[in-house]
Protein backbone atom coordinates (compact mmCIF):
# COMPACT_ATOMS: atom_id res chain seq x y z
CA UNK A 1 0.00 0.00 0.00
CA UNK A 2 1.20 3.25 -1.25
CA UNK A 3 1.65 5.36 1.72
CA UNK A 4 0.94 9.43 1.40
CA UNK A 5 0.29 11.02 4.41
CA UNK A 6 3.37 12.59 6.09
CA UNK A 7 4.11 12.68 9.89
CA UNK A 8 1.97 15.25 12.10
CA UNK A 9 4.69 16.50 14.36
CA UNK A 10 3.49 16.30 18.45
CA UNK A 11 4.64 17.68 21.70
CA UNK A 12 6.83 15.02 22.50
CA UNK A 13 9.33 15.27 19.43
CA UNK A 14 8.28 18.25 17.95
CA UNK A 15 10.96 21.24 17.68
CA UNK A 16 10.25 24.62 18.75
CA UNK A 17 12.28 27.61 16.41
CA UNK A 18 11.86 31.48 16.86
CA UNK A 19 12.67 32.99 14.02
CA UNK A 20 13.60 37.02 14.63
CA UNK A 21 16.07 40.02 13.56
CA UNK A 22 14.63 40.32 9.61
CA UNK A 23 11.24 41.92 7.68
CA UNK A 24 8.51 39.81 7.73
CA UNK A 25 5.80 40.30 5.66
CA UNK A 26 3.21 37.78 6.76
CA UNK A 27 0.09 38.59 4.26
CA UNK A 28 -1.78 38.61 7.42
CA UNK A 29 -3.66 42.06 8.38
CA UNK A 30 -3.47 40.59 12.04
CA UNK A 31 0.32 39.49 11.95
CA UNK A 32 1.33 42.53 9.74
CA UNK A 33 4.34 44.22 11.30
CA UNK A 34 5.37 41.28 13.79
CA UNK A 35 9.32 40.81 14.48
CA UNK A 36 9.24 37.05 15.46
CA UNK A 37 7.48 33.65 14.58
CA UNK A 38 7.24 30.72 16.29
CA UNK A 39 7.68 27.47 14.13
CA UNK A 40 6.79 23.82 16.05
CA UNK A 41 6.57 20.90 14.04
CA UNK A 42 4.90 21.72 10.91
CA UNK A 43 3.21 24.75 11.71
CA UNK A 44 3.32 28.53 12.54
CA UNK A 45 2.68 28.64 16.26
CA UNK A 46 2.61 32.07 16.84
CA UNK A 47 3.00 35.53 15.11
CA UNK A 48 4.19 38.12 17.44
CA UNK A 49 6.96 39.78 19.55
CA UNK A 50 9.74 37.48 20.65
CA UNK A 51 8.16 37.47 24.04
CA UNK A 52 4.81 36.44 22.88
CA UNK A 53 6.33 33.62 20.59
CA UNK A 54 8.51 32.12 23.69
CA UNK A 55 5.39 32.22 26.11
CA UNK A 56 3.70 29.96 23.49
CA UNK A 57 6.44 27.98 23.07
CA UNK A 58 6.40 27.21 27.10
CA UNK A 59 2.64 27.02 26.83
CA UNK A 60 2.94 24.36 24.23
CA UNK A 61 4.95 22.52 26.56
CA UNK A 62 8.73 22.56 24.92
CA UNK A 63 11.46 22.63 27.15
CA UNK A 64 14.02 24.36 24.86
CA UNK A 65 13.35 26.61 22.24
CA UNK A 66 15.62 27.76 19.29
CA UNK A 67 16.34 31.12 18.06
CA UNK A 68 17.33 32.25 14.76
CA UNK A 69 18.61 34.97 13.77
CA UNK A 70 17.63 35.97 10.08
CA UNK A 71 20.04 38.41 9.95
CA UNK A 72 18.27 41.04 8.01
CA UNK A 73 17.01 38.92 5.45
CA UNK A 74 12.96 39.57 4.56
CA UNK A 75 10.88 36.70 4.70
CA UNK A 76 7.49 36.05 3.06
CA UNK A 77 4.58 33.16 2.96
CA UNK A 78 5.87 30.08 0.10
CA UNK A 79 4.79 31.29 -3.03
CA UNK A 80 1.70 29.28 -4.17
CA UNK A 81 2.00 28.65 -8.49
CA UNK A 82 -1.65 27.54 -9.00
CA UNK A 83 -1.19 27.00 -12.67
CA UNK A 84 1.72 25.20 -14.23
CA UNK A 85 2.85 21.71 -15.57
CA UNK A 86 5.91 20.49 -13.41
CA UNK A 87 6.30 17.12 -15.75
CA UNK A 88 6.11 19.01 -18.95
CA UNK A 89 8.37 21.90 -17.14
CA UNK A 90 11.19 18.98 -16.25
CA UNK A 91 10.62 17.11 -19.92
CA UNK A 92 11.74 21.02 -21.50
CA UNK A 93 14.93 21.14 -19.11
CA UNK A 94 16.10 17.99 -21.08
CA UNK A 95 15.30 19.42 -24.59
CA UNK A 96 16.90 22.33 -25.96
CA UNK A 97 16.50 25.92 -25.14
CA UNK A 98 15.94 27.89 -28.06
CA UNK A 99 14.43 30.89 -25.87
CA UNK A 100 15.16 34.34 -26.49
CA UNK A 101 18.32 34.27 -23.61
CA UNK A 102 19.50 31.66 -26.04
CA UNK A 103 18.70 32.39 -29.65
CA UNK A 104 17.42 35.31 -30.84
CA UNK A 105 17.28 34.50 -34.88
CA UNK A 106 16.32 31.03 -37.21
CA UNK A 107 19.99 30.34 -37.62
CA UNK A 108 20.69 30.96 -34.15
CA UNK A 109 17.72 28.40 -33.23
CA UNK A 110 19.04 26.15 -36.08
CA UNK A 111 22.70 26.27 -35.05
CA UNK A 112 21.87 24.54 -31.58
CA UNK A 113 19.46 22.02 -32.68
CA UNK A 114 22.42 21.01 -35.14
CA UNK A 115 24.80 20.72 -31.96
CA UNK A 116 22.32 18.73 -30.30
CA UNK A 117 21.99 16.76 -32.78
CA UNK A 118 25.58 15.95 -32.85
CA UNK A 119 25.39 14.78 -29.13
CA UNK A 120 22.99 12.59 -30.10
CA UNK A 121 22.89 8.89 -31.10
CA UNK A 122 21.58 8.57 -34.66
CA UNK A 123 18.07 8.53 -35.00
CA UNK A 124 16.83 9.75 -31.48
CA UNK A 125 14.95 12.71 -31.60
CA UNK A 126 16.27 16.51 -31.42
CA UNK A 127 13.16 18.27 -29.60
CA UNK A 128 13.64 22.10 -28.80
CA UNK A 129 11.55 24.41 -27.05
CA UNK A 130 11.18 28.39 -26.07
CA UNK A 131 11.07 29.88 -29.17
CA UNK A 132 8.49 32.77 -29.70
CA UNK A 133 8.28 33.75 -33.62
CA UNK A 134 7.12 37.44 -32.70
CA UNK A 135 10.37 38.46 -30.68
CA UNK A 136 12.72 36.50 -33.57
CA UNK A 137 14.87 38.69 -35.83
CA UNK A 138 12.82 37.45 -38.51
CA UNK A 139 9.15 37.63 -37.01
CA UNK A 140 7.61 34.55 -37.83
CA UNK A 141 8.26 30.81 -37.37
CA UNK A 142 10.57 28.50 -38.88
CA UNK A 143 9.60 26.14 -41.36
CA UNK A 144 9.89 22.27 -42.05
CA UNK A 145 12.82 22.91 -44.02
CA UNK A 146 14.71 25.01 -42.16
CA UNK A 147 14.66 22.34 -39.54
CA UNK A 148 15.84 19.73 -42.37
CA UNK A 149 18.91 21.44 -41.84
CA UNK A 150 18.96 19.76 -38.20
CA UNK A 151 18.19 16.21 -39.56
CA UNK A 152 16.37 14.35 -42.54
CA UNK A 153 16.83 11.14 -40.96
CA UNK A 154 15.04 11.67 -37.02
CA UNK A 155 12.49 13.64 -35.64
CA UNK A 156 12.61 17.28 -35.10
CA UNK A 157 10.53 19.16 -32.72
CA UNK A 158 10.56 22.84 -32.03
CA UNK A 159 8.04 23.66 -29.75
CA UNK A 160 6.63 27.16 -29.33
CA UNK A 161 6.69 29.16 -26.12
CA UNK A 162 3.45 29.25 -25.50
CA UNK A 163 3.52 25.32 -25.37
CA UNK A 164 0.35 25.03 -27.71
CA UNK A 165 2.39 23.68 -30.77
CA UNK A 166 5.57 24.24 -32.69
CA UNK A 167 7.27 22.83 -35.80
CA UNK A 168 8.50 19.73 -37.30
CA UNK A 169 10.57 18.74 -39.98
CA UNK A 170 9.65 17.10 -42.58
CA UNK A 171 10.99 13.49 -41.60
CA UNK A 172 7.91 13.66 -39.17
CA UNK A 173 5.42 14.87 -40.84
CA UNK A 174 6.13 11.80 -43.55
CA UNK A 175 6.51 9.15 -40.64
CA UNK A 176 3.37 10.21 -39.19
CA UNK A 177 1.58 10.21 -42.86
CA UNK A 178 0.65 13.65 -42.80
CA UNK A 179 0.64 15.35 -46.06
CA UNK A 180 -1.16 18.61 -47.66
CA UNK A 181 -4.36 16.22 -47.73
CA UNK A 182 -4.56 15.37 -44.05
CA UNK A 183 -7.41 16.85 -42.57
CA UNK A 184 -6.72 18.88 -39.90
CA UNK A 185 -7.92 17.14 -36.36
CA UNK A 186 -10.66 18.82 -34.24
CA UNK A 187 -8.86 21.30 -32.05
CA UNK A 188 -5.72 21.44 -34.12
CA UNK A 189 -4.02 22.67 -37.26
CA UNK A 190 -1.35 21.40 -39.65
CA UNK A 191 -0.88 24.87 -41.29
CA UNK A 192 -0.18 25.56 -45.06
CA UNK A 193 1.23 27.73 -47.55
CA UNK A 194 -0.77 29.98 -49.39
CA UNK A 195 0.07 27.13 -52.12
CA UNK A 196 -1.48 24.90 -49.61
CA UNK A 197 1.95 23.05 -49.21
CA UNK A 198 2.71 21.97 -45.47
CA UNK A 199 4.78 24.73 -43.27
CA UNK A 200 5.61 22.09 -40.89
CA UNK A 201 4.15 24.29 -38.23
CA UNK A 202 0.94 22.53 -36.20
CA UNK A 203 -0.53 23.37 -32.98
CA UNK A 204 -2.85 21.66 -30.35
CA UNK A 205 -4.50 18.96 -31.18
CA UNK A 206 -2.36 18.42 -34.46
CA UNK A 207 0.47 17.52 -31.88
CA UNK A 208 -1.19 14.10 -31.32
CA UNK A 209 1.57 12.76 -34.09
CA UNK A 210 4.42 13.14 -31.91
CA UNK A 211 2.76 11.37 -28.99
CA UNK A 212 3.29 7.94 -29.79
CA UNK A 213 1.28 4.99 -29.52
CA UNK A 214 0.50 5.11 -25.86
CA UNK A 215 0.52 8.96 -25.56
CA UNK A 216 -2.23 10.90 -24.32
CA UNK A 217 -4.94 12.08 -27.14
CA UNK A 218 -6.84 14.53 -26.04
CA UNK A 219 -8.75 15.95 -28.97
CA UNK A 220 -10.77 18.73 -27.89
CA UNK A 221 -10.29 18.79 -24.11
CA UNK A 222 -7.20 20.56 -24.75
CA UNK A 223 -3.27 20.54 -26.80
CA UNK A 224 -1.54 17.53 -26.24
CA UNK A 225 2.12 18.80 -25.03
CA UNK A 226 2.41 15.27 -23.20
CA UNK A 227 5.02 13.42 -24.97
CA UNK A 228 6.06 9.90 -23.20
CA UNK A 229 9.51 9.15 -22.41
CA UNK A 230 10.32 5.70 -19.65
CA UNK A 231 8.20 5.95 -16.51
CA UNK A 232 12.36 6.32 -14.89
CA UNK A 233 12.97 9.38 -17.02
CA UNK A 234 10.04 10.95 -15.90
CA UNK A 235 10.54 10.73 -12.32
CA UNK A 236 14.00 12.36 -13.06
CA UNK A 237 12.29 14.77 -14.94
CA UNK A 238 9.46 15.72 -12.27
CA UNK A 239 12.62 15.51 -9.53
CA UNK A 240 14.25 17.92 -11.46
CA UNK A 241 11.17 20.26 -11.92
CA UNK A 242 10.48 20.57 -8.18
CA UNK A 243 13.89 21.89 -7.33
CA UNK A 244 13.30 24.39 -9.78
CA UNK A 245 10.05 25.15 -8.03
CA UNK A 246 11.89 25.47 -5.00
CA UNK A 247 14.90 27.64 -6.08
CA UNK A 248 12.21 29.90 -6.68
CA UNK A 249 10.63 30.25 -3.66
CA UNK A 250 7.75 28.21 -4.69
CA UNK A 251 6.26 25.28 -1.76
CA UNK A 252 2.58 24.76 -3.56
CA UNK A 253 2.19 23.57 -7.05
CA UNK A 254 -1.50 23.42 -8.92
CA UNK A 255 -0.72 21.25 -11.70
CA UNK A 256 -3.25 22.43 -14.25
CA UNK A 257 -2.95 19.22 -16.37
CA UNK A 258 -3.12 16.05 -14.77
CA UNK A 259 -3.47 12.61 -16.96
CA UNK A 260 -2.21 9.11 -16.19
CA UNK A 261 1.31 10.36 -17.12
CA UNK A 262 1.24 13.22 -14.04
CA UNK A 263 -0.90 10.98 -11.49
CA UNK A 264 1.39 8.42 -11.49
CA UNK A 265 4.54 9.79 -11.60
CA UNK A 266 2.99 12.14 -8.43
CA UNK A 267 2.11 8.48 -6.83
CA UNK A 268 5.67 7.08 -7.10
CA UNK A 269 7.69 10.29 -5.57
CA UNK A 270 4.98 10.19 -2.99
CA UNK A 271 5.90 6.88 -2.44
CA UNK A 272 9.31 7.07 -2.10
CA UNK A 273 9.56 9.79 0.24
CA UNK A 274 10.42 12.00 -2.85
CA UNK A 275 7.58 14.39 -3.52
CA UNK A 276 8.87 17.98 -1.98
CA UNK A 277 6.45 20.62 -2.97
CA UNK A 278 2.72 20.74 -2.60
CA UNK A 279 0.82 18.96 -5.57
CA UNK A 280 -2.83 20.21 -5.96
CA UNK A 281 -3.51 18.37 -9.13
CA UNK A 282 -6.15 18.95 -11.90
CA UNK A 283 -6.97 16.15 -14.16
CA UNK A 284 -8.28 16.96 -18.05
CA UNK A 285 -11.33 17.09 -19.03
CA UNK A 286 -11.38 13.68 -20.70
CA UNK A 287 -11.27 12.09 -17.53
CA UNK A 288 -14.31 13.87 -15.95
CA UNK A 289 -16.61 10.76 -16.23
CA UNK A 290 -13.72 8.26 -15.22
CA UNK A 291 -13.29 10.82 -12.21
CA UNK A 292 -16.86 10.48 -11.24
CA UNK A 293 -17.25 7.02 -11.61
CA UNK A 294 -14.75 6.51 -9.14
CA UNK A 295 -16.63 9.12 -6.84
CA UNK A 296 -14.43 12.12 -6.83
CA UNK A 297 -16.98 14.35 -5.87
CA UNK A 298 -14.96 17.26 -4.33
CA UNK A 299 -11.42 18.18 -3.11
CA UNK A 300 -9.62 14.88 -1.51
CA UNK A 301 -5.98 14.25 0.03
CA UNK A 302 -3.33 15.36 1.97
CA UNK A 303 -1.15 18.01 2.62
CA UNK A 304 1.42 17.34 -0.40
CA UNK A 305 -0.48 15.56 -2.50
CA UNK A 306 -4.19 16.44 -3.38
CA UNK A 307 -6.62 16.71 -6.04
CA UNK A 308 -8.27 19.97 -6.87
CA UNK A 309 -10.57 19.60 -9.64
CA UNK A 310 -11.32 19.56 -13.76
CA UNK A 311 -8.98 21.10 -16.00
CA UNK A 312 -11.17 22.69 -19.32
CA UNK A 313 -9.85 24.52 -22.76
CA UNK A 314 -12.15 27.28 -24.29
CA UNK A 315 -10.11 28.15 -26.77
CA UNK A 316 -6.18 28.38 -27.88
CA UNK A 317 -2.84 30.89 -26.67
CA UNK A 318 -2.72 34.17 -27.58
CA UNK A 319 1.04 33.40 -28.18
CA UNK A 320 0.50 30.34 -31.03
CA UNK A 321 -2.75 32.77 -32.85
CA UNK A 322 -5.17 30.03 -31.89
CA UNK A 323 -7.42 31.91 -29.00
CA UNK A 324 -10.76 32.74 -30.50
CA UNK A 325 -11.00 35.86 -32.52
CA UNK A 326 -13.81 35.45 -34.77
CA UNK A 327 -13.04 38.63 -36.82
CA UNK A 328 -9.12 37.29 -37.28
CA UNK A 329 -6.16 38.89 -36.19
CA UNK A 330 -4.67 41.77 -36.81
CA UNK A 331 -1.17 40.58 -37.71
CA UNK A 332 -3.31 37.81 -39.78
CA UNK A 333 -6.65 38.41 -40.49
CA UNK A 334 -6.97 34.96 -42.16
CA UNK A 335 -6.75 33.20 -38.54
CA UNK A 336 -8.89 33.35 -36.07
CA UNK A 337 -8.08 30.71 -33.46
CA UNK A 338 -10.17 28.40 -32.39
CA UNK A 339 -13.27 27.29 -29.40
CA UNK A 340 -12.81 23.49 -28.20
CA UNK A 341 -16.02 22.83 -27.61
CA UNK A 342 -19.21 24.27 -29.31
CA UNK A 343 -20.80 26.67 -26.17
CA UNK A 344 -23.69 24.12 -25.31
CA UNK A 345 -21.42 20.92 -25.06
CA UNK A 346 -19.55 23.02 -23.09
CA UNK A 347 -22.00 24.28 -20.62
CA UNK A 348 -22.91 20.74 -20.51
CA UNK A 349 -19.86 19.82 -19.11
CA UNK A 350 -18.96 22.12 -16.68
CA UNK A 351 -22.65 21.83 -15.06
CA UNK A 352 -21.98 17.72 -14.58
CA UNK A 353 -18.68 18.85 -13.11
CA UNK A 354 -20.23 21.75 -10.74
CA UNK A 355 -23.25 19.32 -10.18
CA UNK A 356 -20.87 16.70 -8.36
CA UNK A 357 -19.31 19.64 -6.68
CA UNK A 358 -16.11 20.21 -8.08
CA UNK A 359 -13.96 22.97 -8.81
CA UNK A 360 -13.46 23.93 -12.72
CA UNK A 361 -10.52 25.37 -13.94
CA UNK A 362 -10.86 27.10 -17.59
CA UNK A 363 -8.29 28.12 -19.84
CA UNK A 364 -9.74 30.89 -22.05
CA UNK A 365 -7.64 33.83 -23.01
CA UNK A 366 -10.24 36.15 -25.56
CA UNK A 367 -13.08 37.46 -24.97
CA UNK A 368 -15.53 35.32 -26.94
CA UNK A 369 -13.83 32.30 -25.24
CA UNK A 370 -14.59 34.20 -21.84
CA UNK A 371 -18.01 34.82 -22.58
CA UNK A 372 -18.32 30.90 -23.19
CA UNK A 373 -17.09 29.89 -19.70
CA UNK A 374 -18.65 32.62 -17.83
CA UNK A 375 -22.45 31.80 -19.58
CA UNK A 376 -21.88 28.06 -18.73
CA UNK A 377 -20.94 28.70 -14.66
CA UNK A 378 -23.93 31.44 -14.56
CA UNK A 379 -26.09 28.33 -15.84
CA UNK A 380 -24.69 25.80 -14.06
CA UNK A 381 -24.51 28.53 -10.99
CA UNK A 382 -28.55 28.89 -11.45
CA UNK A 383 -29.40 24.73 -11.53
CA UNK A 384 -27.82 24.55 -8.45
CA UNK A 385 -26.59 27.39 -6.39
CA UNK A 386 -23.38 27.14 -4.35
CA UNK A 387 -21.79 30.29 -2.96
CA UNK A 388 -18.45 28.95 -2.86
CA UNK A 389 -17.68 26.90 -5.85
CA UNK A 390 -14.56 28.98 -6.87
CA UNK A 391 -14.36 28.07 -10.51
CA UNK A 392 -10.99 29.13 -11.97
CA UNK A 393 -10.55 31.10 -15.25
CA UNK A 394 -7.04 30.16 -16.32
CA UNK A 395 -4.99 33.14 -18.40
CA UNK A 396 -7.94 35.07 -18.94
CA UNK A 397 -6.18 36.98 -21.12
CA UNK A 398 -8.32 39.77 -22.33
CA UNK A 399 -11.64 40.17 -20.27
CA UNK A 400 -14.33 42.96 -20.79
CA UNK A 401 -14.89 45.51 -17.89
CA UNK A 402 -18.18 43.71 -18.18
CA UNK A 403 -16.70 40.27 -18.10
CA UNK A 404 -14.72 40.98 -15.13
CA UNK A 405 -18.15 42.52 -13.40
CA UNK A 406 -19.50 39.36 -13.71
CA UNK A 407 -16.77 37.27 -12.79
CA UNK A 408 -17.05 39.17 -9.40
CA UNK A 409 -20.96 38.31 -9.13
CA UNK A 410 -20.32 34.46 -9.63
CA UNK A 411 -17.43 34.49 -7.46
CA UNK A 412 -15.10 33.30 -10.34
CA UNK A 413 -10.86 33.25 -10.12
CA UNK A 414 -8.99 34.86 -13.01
CA UNK A 415 -5.34 32.68 -12.37
CA UNK A 416 -3.02 35.21 -14.53
CA UNK A 417 0.98 34.92 -15.29
CA UNK A 418 2.20 38.35 -15.73
CA UNK A 419 5.41 36.58 -17.09
CA UNK A 420 3.26 36.16 -20.26
CA UNK A 421 2.91 39.63 -21.03
CA UNK A 422 6.82 40.53 -19.77
CA UNK A 423 8.34 37.29 -22.08
CA UNK A 424 6.53 38.68 -25.21
CA UNK A 425 3.87 41.23 -24.61
CA UNK A 426 4.65 42.83 -27.97
CA UNK A 427 3.58 40.18 -29.64
CA UNK A 428 0.07 40.51 -28.10
CA UNK A 429 -0.07 43.49 -29.24
CA UNK A 430 1.03 42.89 -32.75
CA UNK A 431 -1.54 39.51 -32.69
CA UNK A 432 -4.90 41.73 -31.95
CA UNK A 433 -3.50 45.56 -32.25
CA UNK A 434 -3.82 48.13 -29.45
CA UNK A 435 -6.85 46.34 -27.34
CA UNK A 436 -3.35 43.56 -26.38
CA UNK A 437 -2.04 46.52 -24.20
CA UNK A 438 -4.77 45.26 -21.69
CA UNK A 439 -3.29 41.64 -21.61
CA UNK A 440 -4.01 40.67 -18.22
CA UNK A 441 -5.76 43.92 -16.49
CA UNK A 442 -4.61 42.90 -13.16
CA UNK A 443 -5.31 46.26 -11.63
CA UNK A 444 -8.74 45.91 -12.93
CA UNK A 445 -9.41 42.70 -11.19
CA UNK A 446 -8.75 44.74 -7.77
CA UNK A 447 -10.83 47.54 -8.89
CA UNK A 448 -13.64 45.27 -9.33
CA UNK A 449 -12.96 42.97 -5.82
CA UNK A 450 -12.31 40.33 -7.90
CA UNK A 451 -9.12 38.16 -6.43
CA UNK A 452 -6.34 38.51 -8.34
CA UNK A 453 -3.41 35.42 -8.73
CA UNK A 454 -0.71 34.99 -9.80
CA UNK A 455 1.40 31.56 -11.16
CA UNK A 456 3.87 30.66 -13.90
CA UNK A 457 2.58 28.05 -16.58
CA UNK A 458 5.92 26.88 -16.32
CA UNK A 459 7.20 25.60 -18.59
CA UNK A 460 5.33 28.84 -20.61
CA UNK A 461 7.55 30.80 -17.84
CA UNK A 462 10.07 29.80 -15.23
CA UNK A 463 8.80 29.56 -12.00
CA UNK A 464 10.22 32.68 -10.73
CA UNK A 465 7.85 34.23 -8.65
CA UNK A 466 9.63 37.27 -7.87
CA UNK A 467 10.12 37.98 -11.53
CA UNK A 468 5.90 37.70 -11.99
CA UNK A 469 5.55 39.54 -9.48
CA UNK A 470 8.06 42.59 -10.63
CA UNK A 471 6.16 42.69 -13.76
CA UNK A 472 2.90 42.88 -12.21
CA UNK A 473 3.80 45.65 -11.14
CA UNK A 474 5.75 47.39 -13.25
CA UNK A 475 4.27 45.69 -16.79
CA UNK A 476 7.14 46.61 -18.27
CA UNK A 477 8.85 43.55 -20.78
CA UNK A 478 11.91 41.68 -21.38
CA UNK A 479 12.19 44.16 -24.41
CA UNK A 480 11.69 47.20 -22.20
CA UNK A 481 8.19 48.53 -23.49
CA UNK A 482 5.33 49.56 -21.17
CA UNK A 483 2.09 47.90 -21.60
CA UNK A 484 -1.41 49.69 -20.65
CA UNK A 485 -1.98 52.74 -18.10
CA UNK A 486 -0.99 52.39 -14.29
CA UNK A 487 -4.67 51.30 -14.02
CA UNK A 488 -3.31 47.65 -15.18
CA UNK A 489 -0.58 47.42 -12.33
CA UNK A 490 -0.48 46.15 -8.99
CA UNK A 491 1.25 47.54 -5.85
CA UNK A 492 3.87 45.58 -4.69
CA UNK A 493 2.08 43.96 -1.39
CA UNK A 494 -1.63 43.26 -3.80
CA UNK A 495 1.39 41.26 -6.13
CA UNK A 496 3.14 39.77 -3.06
CA UNK A 497 -0.67 38.26 -2.03
CA UNK A 498 -1.62 37.25 -5.26
CA UNK A 499 1.57 34.81 -5.11
CA UNK A 500 0.61 33.89 -2.20
CA UNK A 501 -2.53 33.77 0.08
CA UNK A 502 -4.76 34.60 -3.20
CA UNK A 503 -2.95 31.59 -5.07
CA UNK A 504 -4.09 29.18 -2.00
CA UNK A 505 -7.82 30.63 -2.14
CA UNK A 506 -7.72 29.22 -5.98
CA UNK A 507 -6.64 25.84 -4.76
CA UNK A 508 -9.10 26.09 -1.69
CA UNK A 509 -6.25 25.66 0.94
CA UNK A 510 -5.68 29.38 2.57
CA UNK A 511 -6.74 27.34 5.87
CA UNK A 512 -3.46 26.04 5.71
CA UNK A 513 -1.48 28.18 3.23
CA UNK A 514 -0.59 31.60 1.77
CA UNK A 515 -0.05 33.59 4.65
CA UNK A 516 2.68 33.38 7.76
CA UNK A 517 -0.64 32.74 10.65
CA UNK A 518 -0.50 30.90 13.43
CA UNK A 519 -1.62 27.61 13.03
CA UNK A 520 -0.96 27.17 9.62
CA UNK A 521 1.68 24.91 7.95
CA UNK A 522 4.96 26.48 8.26
CA UNK A 523 5.94 27.27 4.62
CA UNK A 524 7.89 30.29 4.31
CA UNK A 525 10.82 31.92 1.95
CA UNK A 526 13.87 33.66 3.27
CA UNK A 527 14.80 36.59 0.93
CA UNK A 528 17.93 38.78 0.44
CA UNK A 529 15.64 41.69 0.17
CA UNK A 530 12.16 43.58 0.55
CA UNK A 531 10.12 43.17 -2.48
CA UNK A 532 7.54 45.84 -0.80
CA UNK A 533 10.45 48.32 -0.50
CA UNK A 534 12.92 47.99 -2.91
CA UNK A 535 12.70 49.90 -6.51
CA UNK A 536 9.92 47.88 -8.29
CA UNK A 537 12.34 46.77 -11.73
CA UNK A 538 14.68 45.09 -9.28
CA UNK A 539 11.83 42.70 -7.42
CA UNK A 540 13.13 40.30 -9.54
CA UNK A 541 16.86 40.66 -8.60
CA UNK A 542 16.01 39.77 -5.10
CA UNK A 543 17.81 36.70 -4.06
CA UNK A 544 15.72 33.33 -2.73
CA UNK A 545 17.96 32.06 -0.01
CA UNK A 546 15.59 30.01 1.96
CA UNK A 547 13.01 28.10 0.95
CA UNK A 548 11.11 26.25 4.13
CA UNK A 549 8.14 23.75 3.88
CA UNK A 550 6.44 21.95 7.13
CA UNK A 551 9.29 23.86 9.02
CA UNK A 552 12.20 22.10 6.93
CA UNK A 553 14.14 23.60 4.98
CA UNK A 554 13.74 22.25 1.71
CA UNK A 555 16.28 24.77 -0.78
CA UNK A 556 19.01 26.91 0.52
CA UNK A 557 22.02 28.66 -1.59
CA UNK A 558 24.07 28.43 1.17
CA UNK A 559 23.85 25.92 4.36
CA UNK A 560 25.83 28.56 6.97
CA UNK A 561 23.22 31.48 6.02
CA UNK A 562 21.84 31.37 8.75
CA UNK A 563 22.60 30.06 12.63
CA UNK A 564 21.11 29.60 16.05
CA UNK A 565 22.11 32.28 18.05
CA UNK A 566 20.85 31.31 21.43
CA UNK A 567 18.77 28.52 23.00
CA UNK A 568 16.23 29.11 25.88
CA UNK A 569 15.64 26.61 28.18
CA UNK A 570 12.68 26.59 30.20
CA UNK A 571 13.58 27.55 33.94
CA UNK A 572 9.18 27.61 35.42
Amino acid sequence: MRKLFHHEASPLDATATVFTGGTLRTVDADTEGAEAFLVFGNRFAAVGTVAECREEARRIGTRTTDVIDLAGATVVPGFVDPHAHPLMYGQMLSWVDCGPEKARSIPEIIALLQEAARNQPAGIPVRGYGYEHRNLVEGRHPTKEELDLVGTDREVYLMNASGHGGVVNTFTLKLHDVTRETPNPPGGEFFRDADGELTGELSDAACNILTGVNGVKVGHHGPNFHLEDEPEEHLRQLSVAQEKFLEGGVTTIGDCQVTRREFDMYLRLAEQGRLETRVSMYLLSHLLDHALDTGLHGAFGNSRLAFGGIKFYADGTLGGWTAYFPDGYVGDPCRTGQLYHEPADYAALIAKAHAAGLQTATHAQSPTAIDMVLDAIESAQNARPDADARHRIEHCGLPTPEQITRMHALGVYPVNQPQHYYNWGEGVTAAIGTPGERFNPLGEFVDADVPVTISSDAPVAEPRPLEAIQAAVTRVTRQGHRLGSNALRLTAAQALTAHTLNGARALGRESELGSISPGKRADFVVLGADPLTVDPHTIADIEVRETWIDGELAHSTRSDLFSTTATIEDQS
